[in-house]
């Protein structure tokens, strides 16, 4: 009997992406004011399709730190998979303002990503 190789290596991402979010829920628990530990939260359920828990974490990373770039961007790309143009867009911009004073490298980075979704956000 052969298995089912689809669903064995879809069940060995689920396990690992859990095992990543369990991980990441006990950095945070540790360090609640962690805005790395949230972030990583957030994409992790964003990977996952959970766009409202995705978002959720997002929100609570720049609450912690305004100036997490790339906390703009994922919010912003979720809400557009979630058919939220517009306010994707309005996250792009806010973020892209910040980037653009922050004017780190990192920052610097993001911006451009979040010029380009903007761009094809239209």
């Amino acid at each position: 009997m052969t298995p089912d190789l689809p669903l064995f290596f879809f069940r060995v991402i689920i396990l690992q992406m859990t095992d990543r979010l369990q991980k990441l829920a006990q950095l945070h628990a540790a360090d609640p004011a962690d805005p790395f530990c949230t972030y990583g939260i957030a994409l992790e359920h964003a990977k996952a399709g959970r766009a409202a828990e995705a978002l959720v974490w997002l929100e609570k990373t720049l609450t912690l730190d305004p100036h997490y770039s790339y906390a703009y961007y994922q919010k912003a790309k979720v809400l557009s998979q979630q058919g939220q143009t517009a306010q994707a867009k309005a996250v792009l911009q806010i973020g892209m303002t910040d980037a653009a004073q922050t004017n780190t490298p990192d920052a610097k980075h993001a911006h451009a990503e979040m010029r380009t979704l903007l761009e094809a956000l239209g």
